[in-house]
């Protein structure tokens, strides 16, 4: 079971220990230079860095001698270029590219509002669940002398299933959004205005479904690591989950609001879980949809 005693122990002089200072600095240093530039992006840009930074302190700290860190390292690494890779490709390291739901979030609350949230939550809160969902890394170095077993393998086939997932949802939106551009460009008419093929046929968030579903694959390296099923390093996934939740309905609302014709796409495809596609007549209302 998890617990404050759990949690100090992986403060206490250990690699992960130092990957949370690394954390705590780069929230301050992510804060102030928000306070700069006027934009939040700077966690964005972070996102997809940490997870690696993290991991490969601990793999460093121990030579990249055991076997479950040394490949848990690995997968993240793949995870972290390949998210990367997709954040630069829209943009998300130019100047301006800051996600627009932090900016309706900041006309939802008004500039001293935002900047409450900002100091409490957005850059500390943020980068603590980072720290969060990367930690079974902590659990697999306590018990770096427990042999792989066959729960590391379905971990790792598990993980690299969903990065592959996210990786054709990714690029599903992107090729339908440049086509989109293009076409608005040439004075076309775009019908949905929003993605409705491949992957999204099952779910409208396949790639959200991917990401959530990804770093529950990475907690089970902790649970075969040391035979424990619950333990403090399930706050990170189940934070993450949450997290992405909120994110999803405060996202099909705004994007209820800017496409009329949206609803009745909610009305039969499912928001996270892929599934075949429902008649609406046997589809369930959701909340705040």
């Amino acid at each position: 079971m998890f617990g404050l005693d759990s949690l100090n122990n992986a403060l206490s002089q250990t690699p992960f220990g130092t990957a949370l200072e690394v954390c705590l600095a780069l929230a301050l240093v992510a804060w102030v230079v928000s306070l700069f530039t006027g934009e939040v992006a700077w966690i964005d840009r972070l996102w997809s860095l940490c997870p690696p930074i993290y991991c490969l302190i601990v793999a460093f700290a121990i030579g990249f001698q055991d076997a479950r860190v040394a490949l848990m390292t690995v997968l993240v690494v793949l995870w972290g270029a390949r998210l990367t890779f997709n954040f630069a490709r829209k943009g998300g390291y130019r100047r301006g590219g800051e996600d627009y739901r932090w900016g309706h979030v900041r006309e939802r609350l008004g500039p001293a509002g935002f900047q409450v949230l900002s100091i409490t939550f957005i850059h500390p809160g943020q980068m603590l669940l980072i720290w969060l969902f990367t930690s079974p890394v902590h659990r697999a170095w306590q018990f770096r002398d427990a042999p792989l077993g066959w729960v590391d393998y379905l971990a790792a086939g598990l993980f690299l299933l969903f990065v592959v997932g996210e990786t054709v949802a990714d690029g599903q939106m992107w090729r339908f959004q440049q086509d989109k551009k293009r076409r608005i460009a040439a004075g076309e008419e775009v019908d949905p205005p929003f993605i409705t093929t491949g992957l999204y046929r099952y779910c409208r968030r396949p790639n959200y479904f991917c990401e959530i579903a990804l770093w529950w694959a990475f907690y089970l390296f902790a649970v075969s690591a040391s035979g424990e099923w619950l333990h403090w390093t399930i706050l990170g996934p189940l934070g993450l989950t949450l997290q992405f939740i909120s994110s999803v309905r405060m996202t099909e609302e705004i994007t209820a609001v800017r496409y009329p014709g949206y609803r009745d796409h909610q009305s039969t495809v499912p928001a996270l879980i892929p599934l075949p596609k429902m008649r609406k007549s046997d589809s369930m209302p959701v909340p705040g949809e």
